[in-house]
């Protein structure tokens, strides 16, 4: 197994554990929380770091693979739902902020499916 390979595959693993800490610690309180901001951010960090690690050995940005394209659309996703979800809590719009669990999952969902996939097509299934 290749640095950059390793490299990315940790990366990639501590996104979905940070990230997921954020979501779902967010859903079970039901309440956006400044603390649950700091797993989305680094979560996304991870994530962008170890997938960019991952275009480097394939060569490629712009593959045109169901992989490919999932990624990226998850990541500007997860992007989205961690400057959105900051701009709620400096609103403190308390509507928002119960409501925002909602949006949460539906993006960590979508981002589980380029882990998944990545997962299944470097186990060569």
């Amino acid at each position: 197994m290749s640095t950059e390979l390793l490299f990315s595959i940790i990366f990639i693993n501590l996104a979905m554990v940070l990230y997921s800490i954020g979501v779902w610690a967010e859903r079970i309180q039901r309440k956006l929380k400044w603390w649950h901001l700091w797993f989305f951010w680094s979560g996304f960090v991870c994530d962008t770091i170890g997938t960019t690690a991952m275009f480097m050995i394939a060569g490629s940005f712009w593959r045109l693979t169901f992989h490919g394209m999932t990624g990226k659309a998850a990541i500007l996703i997860m992007l989205f739902h961690a400057i959105w979800a900051t701009w709620v809590l400096i609103r403190k719009d308390e509507k928002l902020i119960l409501n925002f669990h909602k949006f949460s999952v539906i993006v960590w969902i979508i981002w589980m499916i380029p882990m998944l996939s990545g997962m299944i097509l470097g186990a060569g299934f």
